[in-house]
């Protein structure tokens, strides 16, 4: 789970995150964070909706290389 200094520092900053759900690229989301809470995350997309998301997934900033959670795990 992201920790919440990570998460105000993405907030902050103002940068793109990609939260990666799953082994599949095309289900991953790419915004920037808003807001969270104990258990969810404000992302505001590109084309402005807004949705929530668990903190469990990963959270990485846009310009790295995407970490396959299956790898991971």
């Amino acid at each position: 789970m992201i920790m919440d200094e990570e998460l105000d520092a993405y907030r902050l900053s103002g940068e793109k995150v990609r939260v990666v759900r799953d082994g599949l690229e095309s289900n991953d989301v790419v915004g920037i964070v808003l807001a969270w809470d104990d258990e969810q995350v404000l992302i505001r997309r590109q084309n402005r909706r807004v949705v929530k998301l668990a903190r469990s997934y990963t959270y990485q900033p846009f310009g790295e290389p995407r970490h396959n959670p299956i790898d991971l795990g």
